[in-house]
């Protein structure tokens, strides 16, 4: 039986697939920054009880953890407009990576929530004992402690975007996925097209997560 693999498709498409990696990691630290943001917000939120904002925050994080992220996607560039008309003018790629940072918040804020509640409160305790205010004790003592916590869960949440950025291309996003669907309806080489695809996608988590390493063995050094 001869097997039909040809690795020298792949050296051809890999440079085409490629150039679009920018696409790919620009929509992931886009989603990323501004879903830290939106999960450091909601966590401090849920932390102190912000009367009129608790329980709204907790039915944004129940409903984009508990809906697949394509439907919210779909929602966002494809229902949306149809409500408010003003949004259609809003771009597949503008549509991708704000789905991306509204549903990455909604599991960060948690990761985040977690992180601070595992820092002892005798620590908060014992900063307003010696004058601080909340927010001191928060920015100085509470907050470098519960960030070398959760390190370890937010680069898992980054390389899980990364992932899902491929999403993107289900909006009319030219990112590396669209390439390697285009490339394999064009030549009907699929198998060659997505094992390409996917290696470059392991090669860009590798390295992230050797750079996530390093970043916790600098930050457990202190400890």
């Amino acid at each position: 039986m001869k097997i039909n693999f040809q690795p020298e498709f792949m050296l051809d498409v890999f440079p085409r697939i490629l150039k679009y990696v920018h696409i790919t990691l620009s929509i992931t630290i886009i989603s990323m920054i501004i879903g830290l943001t939106i999960g450091t917000i909601i966590a401090l939120i849920r932390i102190y009880k912000i009367k009129g904002f608790e329980s709204i925050v907790k039915a944004y994080v129940s409903f984009f953890r508990g809906t697949p992220l394509l439907v919210q996607l779909f929602l966002l560039y494809f229902g949306l407009p149809q409500v408010i008309p003003k949004l259609a003018s809003m771009n597949a790629y503008t549509a991708a990576f704000i789905g991306l940072s509204l549903n990455s918040g909604a599991y960060m804020s948690e990761i985040i929530r977690g992180a601070i509640s595992a820092i002892d409160k005798g620590q908060m305790e014992a900063c307003l004992s010696v004058g601080m205010t909340s927010w001191q004790g928060m920015k100085r003592v509470i907050i470098p402690q519960a960030t070398r916590v959760a390190i370890p869960a937010l680069g898992n949440t980054f390389i899980g975007l990364l992932k899902e950025s491929s999403l993107a291309f289900t909006l009319g996003v030219s990112e590396m996925l669209a390439q390697a669907k285009m490339s394999a309806a064009a030549t009907y080489r699929v198998f060659e097209s997505y094992l390409t695809v996917a290696l470059i996608y392991w090669v860009i988590t590798i390295g992230f997560s050797y750079l996530q390493g390093k970043m916790e063995e600098k930050m457990n050094k202190a400890y």
